[in-house]
């Protein structure tokens, strides 16, 4: 792994960890191996920690005093509260990109659709979701609002980490894709109001794949185990 150059050592050290998790190679509920990241990064102790409380304040990461720290392992109420702010967020995300978004933008939103189309129907799953993740981030882009795009940002990473933890069923794909199909052409009308609902109830559908999933973590189980730290 390439080390951090000098500079602003933590911002990138949270970037990496914030990677990491939300690739899956941080599992939920594992420790982070401090030392071997340290190694790995080319920085000391001192900016990984401050790294790992930028992730904290994020959720992505649990502080446990003096045992280091650990990846989040995401609860059904955490991911419905999650959801519940996130779909607040994109919907009025839709509303305001519909009147603010230039054409340009709106072309480009456009391709991103039909190139994600082509590759759900390859069924490759990696490129589809880079593709959905810039047409999300696009619209909130669009929206022009700062605030709007910094909450949106620091919860999207939940979203993300649960994302690839869970193995996406055909029904649930083939719903996804039906809602970016109602999605495009809400834009394409620039009627805000639709794309609102529409991303309200596209946010309600990405919820129930994770909890459909098994993905959610059940803390009673934990407590009934005698596994919880």
């Amino acid at each position: 792994m390439e080390k951090i150059r000098q500079g602003a050592l933590h911002d990138e050290a949270a970037q990496r960890l914030r990677a990491l998790i939300e690739a899956g190679e941080l599992a939920p509920g594992s420790r982070i191996p401090e030392k071997r990241l340290c190694e790995e990064f080319g920085v000391s102790r001192t900016p990984l920690r401050e790294a790992l409380k930028v992730l904290a304040a994020e959720g992505l990461v649990e502080l446990l005093p003096n045992r280091g720290a650990r990846v989040v392992r995401l609860t059904r109420d955490m991911l419905e509260d999650t959801f519940a702010v996130m779909g607040s967020l994109e919907a009025l995300s839709g509303e305001l990109a519909c009147q603010r978004m230039s054409e340009a933008e709106l072309a480009e939103l456009q391709a991103l659709h039909y190139r994600m189309l082509a590759h759900y129907r390859r069924r490759e799953r990696e490129a589809y979701f880079a593709l959905n993740r810039r047409i999300h981030e696009g619209i909130i882009a669009a929206a022009r609002n700062e605030a709007l795009s910094d909450v949106y940002q620091r919860l999207s990473a939940r979203v993300r980490q649960a994302r690839y933890a869970t193995r996406l069923s055909e029904a649930h794909w083939a719903q996804a894709v039906a809602d970016h199909e109602a999605m495009n052409e809400a834009l394409a009308a620039r009627d805000g109001e639709r794309l609102a609902r529409i991303l309200r109830a596209h946010l309600r559908h990405k919820l129930a794949m994770f909890i459909d999933s098994g993905f959610v973590h059940d803390p009673s189980a934990d407590r009934r185990t005698g596994s919880e730290d």
